[in-house]
């Protein structure tokens, strides 16, 4: 295999296909390791481009509280119960575009009311839901602007991290965000649920070489947050190396569609259920010793 300045270059005398298609071996010993540093700052500059050209999906219209019984009726928030069944479980939720919905065109079509409605209908009990996020919020402004906001939780959500990839913060960074809003998030919340960033690398809208160092930080990110929220007992739903389906991406594919965000609140509501039957840290209902709830289980018994 030839060097060139460093860096592998393309075996050219490897023979192909008659449809120019290469076996799996073949197309393993022809692709080589480039130089990392040459690879970042390609990253870095298709990532530039991406800020000027991804038209981004707005945050959805419509209220971001409200309440949901078993059999999916819904009321405004304050409302107390809707039926006859106590007090309503509170389920607050905090993060960023994911959390805010971005990508659906109204607010009961994105995350946290899909959570609450198959929480709703698991538990049997209504469930007083309320949204706490911005699109291109980071763990850090979850942590001095949408956590302080919460209070008193049965539930409380966190999930954010794709814009603190995009932003380049270093795994420190994210690392002492992550803590300092589960420590905060257990003074606010009976019970925690948190979740990894989404599949930015997988986005069909971004460029190859931002989508190959955007899977490197988003693997590193989420084994980073296992270990934290493990240190914590909480539980950590990792939707960012599952398989999505067919219509997953939103228009400005970036965002989930609703088709998304069904198949992610599927992933999370079984976990929130879990915690709301024991309290305890054991790891049962669907947790794996790690930490990281496995996506195929949830989904399953959310279906």
């Amino acid at each position: 295999m030839p060097e060139l300045k460093g860096r592998w270059v393309a075996d050219m005398k490897s023979p192909r296909t008659a449809d120019n298609e290469e076996p799996a071996e073949e197309r393993a010993r022809d692709f080589r390791p480039v130089d990392k540093g040459f690879t970042e700052q390609m990253a870095i500059a298709e990532a530039a481009l991406a800020r000027r050209t991804v038209r981004l999906a707005p945050e959805p219209p419509g209220e971001r509280e409200g309440v949901v019984t078993p059999d999916g009726t819904t009321a405004p928030a304050g409302s107390g119960a809707v039926r006859d069944s106590g007090a309503p479980l509170r389920l607050a939720a905090v993060g960023d575009s994911l959390v805010a919905g971005s990508g659906v065109q109204a607010q009961d079509q994105a995350l946290v009311p899909r959570i609450a409605r198959l929480v709703a209908a698991g538990a049997g009990r209504d469930v007083e839901w309320a949204t706490h996020a911005r699109l291109g919020a980071t763990m850090r402004r979850v942590r001095y602007r949408f956590l302080p906001e919460v209070d008193d939780a049965d539930v409380l959500f966190v999930c954010a991290g794709s814009n603190d990839l995009m932003a380049r913060r270093s795994l420190q960074e994210w690392t002492d965000d992550l803590a300092a809003v589960l420590d905060g998030a257990a003074r606010r919340g009976r019970h925690v649920v948190a979740c990894s960033a989404g599949q930015l690398y997988r986005s069909p809208v971004l460029m190859p070489t931002l989508r190959s160092v955007l899977r490197e930080w988003t693997d590193a990110q989420t084994e980073a947050s296992a270990v934290v929220c493990a240190e914590r007992g909480v539980p950590f739903v990792d939707v960012a190396h599952c398989d999505l389906k067919d219509g997953f991406w939103a228009d400005d594919g970036f965002h989930p569609s609703a088709a998304g965000y069904e198949m992610a609140a599927g992933m999370i509501a079984p976990v929130v259920l879990a915690r709301l039957e024991d309290d305890g840290a054991s790891g049962e209902g669907g947790r794996r010793a790690d930490g990281l709830v496995s996506a195929s289980p949830a989904a399953e018994r959310a279906s």
